[in-house]
């Protein structure tokens, strides 16, 4: 039975495993989908050697980017984007497989976004720095959105401190994008620290946590009137995007 899979750590909450259960059976696909919980990135290479029937992998927190050194190739979009979400394992030589390396958060965020774009939303604030957020990134980038990364440690001329968001900044940037993992199901009082009284009805607020369905985050940008997303369909374009990755 082919078997395709998630890696990351922890994945006690994993939306992966439940949606393509759920697809192969609803499309009588012979296959199956594993968690495969690693607590650390080194643990990776012996994993692809004990599973030869792995035909690719979802990576999620926090391997998106430390995953990247242990494969054979990149496609040119999650080389140029740092990061990688969806591994394609191609075994035409049957004792070492080549492993390569894509980015279907790209494609997901993009496509979820982009209908709820306004004019005036032409600058963006990305709060957190990992793999999301690299994916995120590009993802603006290609849609003409400028964006800075927020850091409680930035490094570099395009990232700043939460401490550094004023009424100006917030004025300017009105999407802000929470690519952190803040408010998740478990921790569902927790969100980024900034400063939501000088957003308004001008702003899109966009959380690529999905559970709770309005996180914190969300509830904190809807009452002072912004626009809001969760990261449900970004999740299911993206699981989508991934599939037609691995069976091309």
């Amino acid at each position: 039975m082919k078997t395709f899979g998630l890696i990351g750590y922890p994945l006690s909450k994993s939306f992966s495993q439940k949606y393509f259960t759920e697809k192969f059976e609803k499309e009588t696909i012979k296959a199956r989908y594993l968690n495969f919980p690693i607590a650390s990135i080194d643990e990776f290479p012996e994993l692809i050697n004990h599973h030869p029937y792995i035909g690719g992998l979802n990576v999620t927190i926090p391997y998106k980017e430390k995953v990247i050194q242990y494969l054979d190739d990149l496609d040119p979009i999650s080389k140029e984007a740092g990061a990688v979400n969806v591994i394609k394992v191609d075994w035409t030589n049957p004792t070492k497989p080549k492993l390569i390396g894509y980015n279907s958060d790209i494609i997901g965020f993009s496509k979820s976004i982009e209908p709820l774009l306004k004019s005036n939303h032409k600058k963006a604030l990305i709060l957190g720095t990992g793999g999301a957020a690299k994916a995120v990134g590009y993802a603006l980038k290609s849609l003409n959105i400028d964006y800075k990364l927020v850091s409680r440690t930035p490094e570099g001329d395009n990232q700043i401190s939460y401490h550094s968001l004023n009424e100006a900044i917030m004025n300017e940037y009105t999407v802000i994008v929470n690519t952190t993992p803040l408010g998740m199901y478990g921790n569902m009082e927790a969100k980024p620290e900034i400063p939501y009284h000088y957003c308004g009805e001008n702003h899109l607020f966009y959380d690529l946590v999905y559970n709770p369905e309005v996180t914190a985050f969300l509830k904190a940008g809807q009452d002072q009137g912004a626009a809001i997303k969760n990261g449900l369909e970004m999740l299911h374009l993206q699981a989508e995007a991934a599939w037609e990755i691995w069976n091309k």
